[in-house]
C-alpha cells in the first residue's frame, strides 16, 4: 500500500470516528429536544453537528452521505429559523434520518467504492421524500395549528430590523486555497462588479507562530458589506470556484436575528471582544461600534479610595458595552447574548482541547499490559532486595514500588470511562419501543458519572440492552392496565449505577407487573428444571429465569420475551467476573442487580497461605482479619462464628481447594479473613497472612474455565503462580447452602 493510500485510510478512519461521535451527539440532542422543544441552543448544536458531517464527507468525496445529509440539514435549518415547529412526526423523521446518515457513513467506511445496497437506497429515498415535504411547503398537518401560528409569530419577531442595509458576506478561505492556484484578490475584484463593497474587515484565522507558518497556506478571513441589487445566488456564484475550499455565509440586508446569532456561533476566530464579534457578523457597523465605545469612554467613572493604612487606589468603572449597544438601540439583546455565549464556548472548547487527546484503544491496551509486567518485575525486585537485607537497597526498592503503584493507578485511570454514555443510548431504545408498543414509559437515569473500565463498559452494553428491552416489553403494563391497577399511566424504568465494596453495581428496575412465582415454578417443573417436591427460596425462584430456554411469556414478540436469552445475559456477566441477582414483587415491579469488577487488569490483593499454596483475595473485598484466641474459640460452633455479636459463616479454604492443613475446624492460631460482598459477610479460614500484594490478573485457560472459587491467577515476585480467589462465588456458596444468620446469642 502506498503512502498516499495509507494517508487516505487514516483520513477515512478519522472521519469515521468524528462522524460517529457527532451522530451520537445528534441523537442525544434530538432526545433532549423532545423535552425542551424551545431550546434554541440545542437546535443550533444539532445543525452544526450535521453540517460538520456533511462538510467532512464532502472532503473525501462521499457523495451519498453529502446528498442525503444536505437535505436533512436544510430541514434542520428551517427548524433553527423557526419556520418549522417540532412535533412527534418531525422528531421521528429526524431520528430516522440520523440513523440513515449513520448507516451511510458505515457503508462508505466498511465498503469503500461499493454501491449502496437496495435496502439502504430505498430507505433513503423514502426519507428524502418525507424531508422534502418540509422544504417545499408549510409544515405538514400543522400549517393552520396554534403551534404553527405561534412559530410564525416568533419568526416575525426574529425578523426585526437588525443589521445594515447591505448584504453581509462572511468568508473564510481554506488553508490550501493558495496552493490550489486561487488568488483571493481576484474574487474581490469580481465581487466589485456585482455591487459596491462598502466595508471589508480582514481577519487572521488560526494563525500559528512565525516559526510554524507555511507561506503557501492561507490564514485569512474576511467580513464584507456589499451594496447591491443582486440576488443571493448571484453573489454566491462569485465564489463558485472556491466553494469547496471555503466557509461562506451570505446574509441579506436586515436579516432575522436568528440568522445573525447562527453566524456569530460559526465564527472561527478566538479571543474576540463582544463588539468585534457583532461587527464581524454584520449585526453592527464599524461606525456604531466607534460611537458606542466613545459613549462608554465619556461615561467612565474613576473613584479613588484610600485610608490611613493603605495607599490610594483608583477604581475605574464604565457601563458594559453590551448594555450601551442595547440602550442606544444599535443592536438587540439576543445578539449581545449570542456574542457572550460565543466567548464562553471558545473558552470551554480551549479547555476541552487542552484536557483531552484521542488515543487508539489497542495502544492503550498494550500500555496496560506493559504496566502489568512492570508490576510483576517490581515485586520480584522488592523480594530480592529484602533477601539482601541492605538498608539502602531496601529504601530504593520501596521508592520504586511507590512509583510503580502511581504509574499503575494513572494508567488504569486512562481506561476508566463514565457509564453515563452507555446509559444515554437507551433513551432512544425506550422512546422507540414505547411508541411501538403504545406504552408510556419514562426512563430515569442516575449515577451516570460512575466510572469503570472501558472494556467492562463495552461488554456490559449488550446484556443491559436485553434487560431493558425485556422490561419494556414484558415488565411494564399497558396504560389502561396500569390505571385499572391504581398505578400511574406512565411507567418508570430506572437505570442506576454506584460503587460498593470495590465493585460497580448497576440496577435495572421497573414498576411493572413483576415476576409471578407460581408461573415460574410451574414452568420450571414443566421444563424439568426442578422437581415437583423441590423447595426453593424466593431468590432461587427468581433465578429460574436464567435457566436456558426458560420463559413464562405467553407469546414471544419481536422485541423480547422475559426469560428468552436470559441465560446468555447470565453467561456474559459471569465472563466479566460479575454476578446478577433478581428482586421482584408481584404487582409492584422487578429489579435486576448486576455487580461487576471495576477493572479486568490490575488490582490490589491480599496474599494468604493455605497449606503449601499462596492465594490472593481482592483487597477491596477484605473487611478485617481475626486471629483467634482460646477465649474466642468458645464462641465457635459448627460453621459459624460470633463476630462481635453478629453471626458470621465461614469456609475453610483448605477444604475448598483440597489443600492439606493442620485441622478441620477453626482453632487458636488460625486466621479468619473477613470478606464482604453484596452486604453479606463471610469468613475465610487461612493458615497465614502474607500482606498486601499488587495483583496483575492473568486469565485462566479454557481447561480451567469451570474451576470453582477461582477467578484468575497472578505471578508473585518469587515467580510462583498464585490463584485469585473468587469471593462472590464463595459468598454465594454460603448463601445457597441456606446458612441464614441470626442473633449470635443463639449459638451458646
Amino acid at each position: 500500500m502506498s503512502e498516499e493510500s495509507d494517508y487516505m485510510e487514516e483520513g477515512r478512519q478519522a472521519f469515521a470516528e468524528e462522524a460517529t461521535e457527532l451522530l451520537e451527539q445528534s441523537e442525544s440532542i434530538l432526545l433532549r429536544l423532545e423535552d425542551e422543544p424551545d431550546n434554541d441552543e440545542l437546535v443550533n448544536d444539532l445543525f452544526r453537528a450535521v453540517h460538520t458531517i456533511k462538510g467532512s464527507a464532502g472532503i473525501f468525496g462521499f457523495d451519498d452521505v453529502v446528498s442525503f445529509t444536505h437535505v436533512a440539514e436544510s430541514v434542520m435549518g428551517r427548524l433553527r429559523d423557526k419556520e418549522l415547529g417540532l412535533n412527534d412526526k418531525l422528531m421521528s423523521l429526524l431520528l430516522d434520518s440520523r440513523d440513515q446518515i449513520n448507516d451511510l457513513v458505515r457503508q462508505v467506511i466498511d465498503y469503500p467504492g461499493e454501491a449502496l445496497s437496495d435496502t439502504l437506497r430505498e430507505r433513503g429515498d423514502g426519507l428524502l421524500a418525507q424531508l422534502n415535504l418540509y422544504l417545499n411547503s408549510e409544515q405538514p398537518e400543522q400549517a393552520d395549528s396554534p403551534q404553527a401560528t405561534e412559530a410564525e409569530s416568533e419568526s416575525a419577531g426574529e425578523g426585526a430590523m437588525v443589521g445594515s442595509d447591505c448584504w453581509h458576506i462572511s468568508l473564510r478561505f481554506g488553508r490550501q486555497v493558495l496552493a490550489n492556484g486561487m488568488d483571493p484578490l481576484s474574487f474581490f475584484r469580481y465581487l466589485s462588479t456585482v455591487g459596491d463593497i462598502s466595508s471589508m474587515t480582514t481577519l487572521a484565522t488560526e494563525l500559528p507562530d512565525l516559526n510554524s507558518m507555511n507561506p503557501e497556506d492561507c490564514y485569512l478571513g474576511f467580513e464584507i458589506d456589499l451594496k447591491t441589487e443582486a440576488s443571493k445566488e448571484v453573489i454566491a456564484e462569485v465564489f463558485e470556484f472556491v466553494m469547496d475550499d471555503c466557509q461562506l455565509h451570505i446574509l441579506p440586508p436586515r436579516s432575522k436575528i436568528a440568522d445573525y446569532t447562527a453566524l456569530i456561533d460559526t465564527l472561527p476566530e478566538e479571543n474576540m471582544a463582544i463588539g468585534e464579534i457583532l461587527v464581524a457578523s454584520g449585526a453592527l457597523t464599524h461606525e456604531e461600534l466607534r460611537e458606542a465605545l466613545q459613549y462608554q469612554g465619556e461615561h467612565t467613572v474613576i473613584e479613588t479610595i484610600s485610608d490611613d493604612d493603605h495607599l490610594p487606589v483608583e477604581i475605574v468603572s464604565k457601563p458594559p458595552l453590551g448594555e450601551v449597544l442595547v440602550d442606544k438601540g444599535m443592536t438587540d439583546t439576543r445578539l449581545v447574548d449570542a456574542a457572550v455565549n460565543k466567548q464562553i464556548k471558545v473558552k470551554k472548547a480551549k479547555q476541552a482541547e487542552q484536557q483531552s487527546v484521542r488515543v487508539n484503544a489497542d495502544k492503550l491496551g498494550d500500555l496496560i499490559n506493559l504496566v502489568g509486567e512492570l508490576v510483576i518485575s517490581s515485586a520480584h525486585t522488592e523480594l530480592k532486595a529484602r533477601q539482601t537485607e541492605q538498608a539502602e537497597l531496601l529504601e530504593t526498592t520501596e521508592h520504586l514500588t511507590r512509583l510503580v503503584e502511581e504509574i499503575r493507578d494513572a494508567t488504569l485511570s486512562l481506561r476508566m470511562v463514565q457509564i453515563g454514555d452507555t446509559f444515554n443510548r437507551f433513551k432512544r431504545v425506550v422512546r422507540d419501543i414505547s411508541k411501538d408498543l403504545s406504552k408510556k414509559i419514562d426512563l430515569k437515569i442516575s449515577g451516570g458519572d460512575t466510572e469503570l473500565d472501558k472494556t467492562v463498559v463495552e461488554k456490559i452494553s449488550d446484556p443491559l440492552m436485553h434487560l431493558i428491552r425485556n422490561a419494556l416489553d414484558h415488565g411494564v403494563e399497558k396504560p389502561n392496565v396500569r390505571l385499572a391497577a391504581g398505578k400511574l399511566e406512565t411507567a418508570t424504568v430506572r437505570l442506576d449505577a454506584y460503587h460498593d465494596s470495590g465493585s460497580i453495581v448497576i440496577e435495572i428496575s421497573d414498576d411493572g407487573y413483576g415476576l409471578d412465582p407460581d408461573k415460574l415454578i410451574a414452568k420450571a417443573i414443566e421444563n424439568e428444571v426442578i422437581s415437583e417436591t423441590q423447595q426453593l427460596t424466593p431468590a432461587e425462584i427468581n433465578r429460574l429465569i436464567f435457566a436456558p430456554g426458560f420463559s413464562t411469556a405467553e407469546e414471544v414478540t419481536s422485541i423480547s420475551g422475559r426469560g428468552v436469552g436470559m441465560d446468555v445475559v447470565n453467561k456474559n456477566i459471569d465472563a466479566l467476573r460479575g454476578q446478577i441477582s433478581v428482586e421482584s414483587e408481584l404487582g409492584v415491579g422487578t429489579k435486576f442487580i448486576i455487580r461487576l469488577p471495576l477493572t479486568l487488569a490490575i488490582i490490589d490483593g491480599f496474599q494468604v497461605q493455605v497449606g503449601k499454596s499462596s492465594y490472593v483475595i481482592p483487597l477491596d473485598l477484605v473487611d478485617e482479619c481475626i486471629e483467634h484466641t482460646n477465649r474466642d474459640n468458645q464462641d465457635v460452633k459448627g460453621e459459624y462464628v460470633n463476630l462481635r455479636g453478629e453471626v458470621m459463616p465461614y469456609l475453610h479454604l483448605a477444604d475448598v481447594f483440597s489443600e492439606q492443613s493442620d485441622g478441620e475446624d477453626v482453632k487458636p492460631g488460625n486466621n479468619i479473613v473477613v470478606v464482604q460482598y453484596a452486604g453479606q459477610k463471610t469468613g475465610l479460614v487461612v493458615d497465614e497472612l502474607l500482606g498486601e500484594h499488587q495483583t496483575v490478573i492473568k486469565p485462566l485457560g479454557q481447561i480451567f474455565q469451570n474451576l470453582k472459587g477461582i477467578s484468575g491467577a497472578t505471578i508473585l515476585g518469587s515467580g510462583e503462580v498464585a490463584m485469585i480467589i473468587d469471593v462472590p462465588a464463595l459468598v454465594g456458596r454460603v448463601t445457597r447452602n441456606g446458612r441464614d444468620t441470626g442473633d449470635a446469642s443463639q449459638l451458646h
